[in-house]
């Protein structure tokens, strides 16, 4: 560029400072260097302005002015720099692009500018759907009333987990630092709710706080927690409770709220002196149970009245206008899946020992030693395997509740026998290996798997790709079977599927249900709807 036309493109004021900042006169080179800084590379506005881009004409040294004319196709007789400054670049774009590729202007797309739009969204990452925010904001108004005390009814499947860390998180949001301790009797709901907790506090936190698990092989020092979630199975502070009950009871100066998963099982007497315990320390202390079945029972109504009496009698469930059921209302939105129930009829005679001393409460109806002689019935085994084989042909994942631990084993050896992949979980199961064919069968491989169980996958355990069950399994417990049916019922909104198939074993003269939304309206009778 010639320097008459440097000084007048940059300015006299720049010139001058550069001059008194130097204290010598800047050469044409440095001068040069700011003007392709401030008018040349990646700075196509300097062109855009006619001024501007004349005062950049008219610096270009003659033999630089007749390459840019050749570039641009411009006719070069007579004076090349007018010619230049009368070319317009709006109303050509490739001799634009070549105008701007000869003063070394490139597009930097990392460097573009993203226009947001007036209106967008923004997702959450631990969100509710409305139904689970309307249940949590119920639930925290009756937490917040005498006797601070609720039961939340949710069928499985509808996230009450989910809905619960919402409560449980604003809880420590507002009560910090404080404790809060969470209760299960699985090792399988302890850890759900752990990993639960570590995913949601991530998103809905405003500051570090401790998560100890204790439970299984695990110990820590019960004095000194203090803000924080304690996530603890009943037996092991059953047993801490026999050990030190003062010390035990001090926890509860520091655990303002208390939540029992699954809430059915609250009053059976060790798991109700660990509640009372933490709970009934403090008057302003609160009590929250989770349940798909808030009732211990089918037919006992004064167990089932009890267990509403300890929880104050106030229940928070579902409420969706256009629906009679909330279980209706999931399985229309795509919350849970569509389930078609199947029974597989056995009429066989067996001598079943103690089946005429049904109790009433258990989940386990029959005793071990008639459960053991339905596992070992041959006949009845075949149906069950040929029901298997033919869910096999329309579904990937399929689960099965044995009769008992031999029936698990039975079955599963006689699917592998038969060139299925199947796994087979018992409470006998080691942890580890129990956690890698939980694993396997939540895969998304593409192989076909039966994962055959006893007492263990009833609760806590949840693979959203399950699409049928077979329960193989007797029980007068509504509440267990209810559990069973809603490990196959994930609907595509949470993961899973739009039909389930639910395969009910129905031995001769022993219980067999056959409705979710007739399970989810078993006790409405013994509770009251906190509205």
């Amino acid at each position: 560029m010639k320097r008459a036309a440097l000084m007048r493109l940059l300015g006299n004021d720049l010139v001058h400072t550069l001059e008194q900042l130097t204290k010598d006169t800047p050469s044409d080179e440095a001068l040069r260097k700011v003007a392709q800084v401030l008018y040349g590379d990646n700075n196509p506005a300097a062109l855009q302005e006619q001024v501007v881009r004349n005062q950049i004409i008219d610096a270009l040294p003659l033999e630089k002015a007749r390459e840019l004319t050749q570039k641009l196709g411009l006719f070069s007789a007579g004076n090349i720099y007018q010619s230049l400054k009368r070319f317009d670049s709006k109303s050509d774009p490739n001799r634009a692009a070549a105008l701007r590729s000869f003063f070394g202007i490139v597009e930097d797309m990392t460097a573009q500018p993203i226009r947001k739009p007036a209106v967008g969204e923004v997702s959450p990452e631990y969100g509710l759907f409305d139904h689970q925010r309307d249940v949590a904001l119920r639930t925290r108004q009756a937490l917040s009333e005498s006797p601070h005390k609720a039961v939340v009814h949710m069928p499985t499947g509808a996230g009450k987990t989910r809905t619960a860390m919402h409560i449980l998180a604003r809880h420590l949001l507002e009560r910090g630092p404080t404790l809060v301790c969470w209760l299960a009797n699985s090792a399988e709901l302890l850890e759900q709710a752990a990993e639960d907790f570590e995913k949601s506090w991530r998103v809905l936190g405003d500051r570090p706080v401790k998560l100890f698990r204790f439970w299984g092989d695990r110990s820590i020092d019960l004095h000194t927690l203090r803000d924080g979630v304690l996530v603890a199975g009943f037996a092991k502070m059953h047993a801490a409770y026999m050990r030190e009950q003062n010390a035990f009871i001090a926890l509860g100066d520091r655990t303002s709220l208390t939540i029992v998963d699954e809430a059915h099982q609250a009053i059976a007497p060790t798991y109700r002196s660990v509640i009372e315990a933490l709970f009934t320390k403090r008057p302003q202390n609160q009590l929250l149970g989770l349940t798909a079945t808030p009732g211990r029972t089918w037919d006992n109504i004064e167990a089932d009245a009890e267990l509403s009496a300890f929880f104050g009698n106030a229940k928070v469930t579902l409420s969706v206008s256009k629906y009679s059921e909330p279980v209706e209302f999931l399985m229309a939105e795509g919350y849970l899946a569509k389930p078609v129930f199947r029974t597989l009829s056995f009429e066989g005679a067996m001598d079943l020992p103690g089946a005429e001393e049904l109790e009433g409460g258990s989940t386990s109806d029959l005793s071990d030693n008639a459960l053991d002689t339905i596992a070992r019935n041959g006949e009845r085994n075949f149906l069950i395997i040929q029901a298997i084989e033919e869910l096999l042909s329309r579904h990937k994942r399929v689960i099965v509740f044995g009769a008992s631990v031999r029936h698990a084993h039975l079955i599963a050896g006689l699917l592998i026998a038969r060139s299925h992949d199947a796994k087979m979980i018992t409470g006998e199961t080691p942890i580890a290996r129990r956690e890698r064919l939980i694993r396997q069968f939540k895969s998304d491989s593409p192989q076909s798997m039966i994962m055959c169980n006893y007492g263990v996958l009833t609760t806590g355990f949840d693979a959203p790709k399950t699409s049928a069950a077979v329960i193989a399994r007797p029980t007068k417990s509504l509440v267990l079977y209810s559990q069973m049916v809603g490990r196959a019922t994930r609907g595509p909104r949470a993961g899973g599927n739009e039909v389930a198939e639910i395969v009910t074993v129905i031995d001769t003269a022993l219980p067999g249900f056959g409705s979710v939304a007739e399970a989810f309206k078993n006790w409405e009778d013994v509770w009251h709807e906190h509205e």
